[in-house]
């Protein structure tokens, strides 16, 4: 692990609002506030002209801009075959535009801490190898050495044990059980975490990458919209400029409702207007079964971890949309506990926070020149964490009826790093490469899973009979991302793994943008 000169920082790169943070001198995991003394800088992209863009502006003049000229939950984007957006004459992906959020981040941030250098940038935990390669590549664009990627929730458990005064203890070997409870903006991740002041072990996690507070707004707009169309006839979904200003006034209504129990939604579009009076029964009756799904999922996360919810020391809620009254009053419904609040614990920069307790721990660790408070660095330098895979990983093989089935090499929730063998056979004489499909996913049926890509072991010796034996080595490392490797096993040569991932950027793209966004001036 390579650390360049410059500070090192944690970023939460939020599908709403991102955060970047750093353990400062005094060892406190702490927020950087942006130019506008804000420590959230919404993920808000507004394309102006001539290489200038305007990141995190005000929700209120975004949604009066062009939609055309607006980007929004890109988060969501990462890792997508065939996203396209056009700007200045360039085909841009999500990693390009989510490299323009972490600059500005870097950008404001540097004002009030000198040159980073470093970054550690959190992913849900359900991002796939895929969506995560697609977050190390922003931060490559950004100017950023990625030193790592960590799970959401994770570094919301290192938060947590920290302001508990956990963190690092060497006079205590007490151990905790908790289930983090992450439902952002656009994410949601159920998990729990084993932990004591040394050790973090994640023993299963769920989730979904399409689920978060943006959902509850849409479904208010939905609602205004079918008012909308009671009244006047107008379908308003058909109006790109009108939805754009109506999801930012239910964004706005469903802050409200956290604290009152009515508010009224006024839509106007083209001289036309309906008012829409929202108490917080309708928005739970309108949200109900997004909430369940989160439910459904922790629920879920309890039976696979072989724990009942009285094993639990704590439910703790992360993410800006457990501000939602009907958030915890499901999970105390649901598990029997209440949820753990403390104003000291804030839900909108835990993680990051918690990143950046990660990017410390690793420097106390690997990096001989840091500048870290001895104190700090020898409470972290023994810490040590344990995720696991929230995806399995199969390879697409013949059942005995000759029919394709996903054969599972690593299920899923195993702990990492992990590595499998399986030996196969060439079919043919003189065969000198060998294709295999990499499948994620837990399901038999290979239709049900997602292509990671295929796998060509090239550079096997001439000459070989059918049947040789082909050793393959599938691996998840620490922070997901996956690997092959593989040995012939008569002569023990190693064989040259290509990987032709999906989704993904090649090296020569990721220097393309390097370079288009260098020319940016970025607000």
């Amino acid at each position: 692990m390579e650390f360049l000169e410059g500070k090192t920082v944690g970023i939460d790169l939020g599908t709403t609002f991102s955060t970047l943070a750093i353990v400062n001198e005094q060892g406190e995991p702490t927020p950087i506030p942006n130019e506008d003394d804000d420590v959230e800088t919404a993920s808000l992209i507004l394309l102006a002209e001539n290489r200038h863009v305007i990141v995190g502006p005000n929700r209120s003049r975004a949604a009066m801009e062009d939609p055309e000229n607006v980007i929004e939950r890109i988060k969501r984007q990462m890792g997508t075959v065939g996203y396209h957006r056009q700007f200045d004459g360039h085909e841009i992906t999500p990693e390009f535009v989510s490299s323009l959020i972490l600059r500005k981040l870097k950008q404001d941030s540097e004002r009030v801490i000198g040159p980073i250098a470093n970054a550690v940038i959190t992913v849900p935990y359900y991002f796939n190898d895929t969506r995560r390669k697609s977050t190390q590549d922003a931060g490559r664009i950004a100017g950023l050495n990625v030193i790592s990627i960590i799970n959401e929730p994770t570094a919301a458990a290192l938060t947590y044990a920290w302001h508990r005064g956990e963190l690092g203890r060497t006079d205590s070997t007490a151990k905790h059980r908790i289930l983090i409870y992450d439902l952002g903006g656009g994410t949601f991740d159920s998990t729990v975490v084993e932990y004591s002041a040394t050790n973090f072990h994640v023993v299963s996690t769920d989730g979904d990458v399409k689920l978060g507070g943006v959902d509850w707004n849409d479904r208010l707009a939905d609602y205004v919209c079918e008012k909308f169309k009671e009244k006047h006839g107008v379908n308003l979904q058909q109006f790109p400029k009108t939805m754009q200003i109506l999801r930012n006034d239910c964004d706005v209504a469903k802050i409200q409702l956290t604290t009152r129990e009515q508010t009224t939604i006024t839509c106007r579009h083209e001289g036309m207007s309906v008012s829409v009076p929202i108490t917080r029964q309708l928005f739970e009756e309108l949200t109900y079964d997004l909430l369940q799904r989160t439910a459904d999922t922790t629920e879920y996360v309890i039976q696979q971890a072989n724990l009942k919810f009285s094993d639990l020391d704590a439910v703790v809620m992360i993410g800006g949309s457990t501000l939602m009254p009907q958030v915890p009053a499901m999970l105390e419904r649901v598990t029997g506990l209440v949820p753990y609040r403390n104003p000291d614990l804030d839900p909108h920069t835990a993680v990051a926070r918690g990143a950046a307790i990660h990017a410390a721990i690793l420097e106390a660790q690997h990096n001989q020149n840091t500048k870290l408070d001895e104190r700090v660095r020898k409470m972290l330098v023994n810490v040590r964490e344990e995720d696991v895979n929230s995806h399995g990983l199969g390879i697409v093989a013949a059942d005995k009826n000759k029919q394709p089935i996903n054969h599972i090499m690593i299920p899923r929730n195993t702990t990492l790093p992990f590595s499998i063998s399986k030996t196969f056979q060439t079919t043919k004489d003189g065969q000198t490469r060998i294709s295999v499909q990499v499948m994620e996913g837990d399901a038999p049926d290979p239709t049900a899973c997602a292509l990671l890509g295929k796998c060509r072991i090239v550079g096997l010796p001439e000459n070989m009979p059918k049947g040789t034996p082909v050793e393959v080595t599938y691996s998840f490392d620490k922070v997901g991302r996956i690997s092959v490797s593989a040995r012939e096993k008569l002569t023990n040569k190693e064989a040259n793994i290509e990987i032709e991932r999906r989704g993904v950027l090649t090296e020569a793209e990721v220097e393309k943008f390097i370079r288009l966004a260098d020319e940016y001036s970025i607000e």
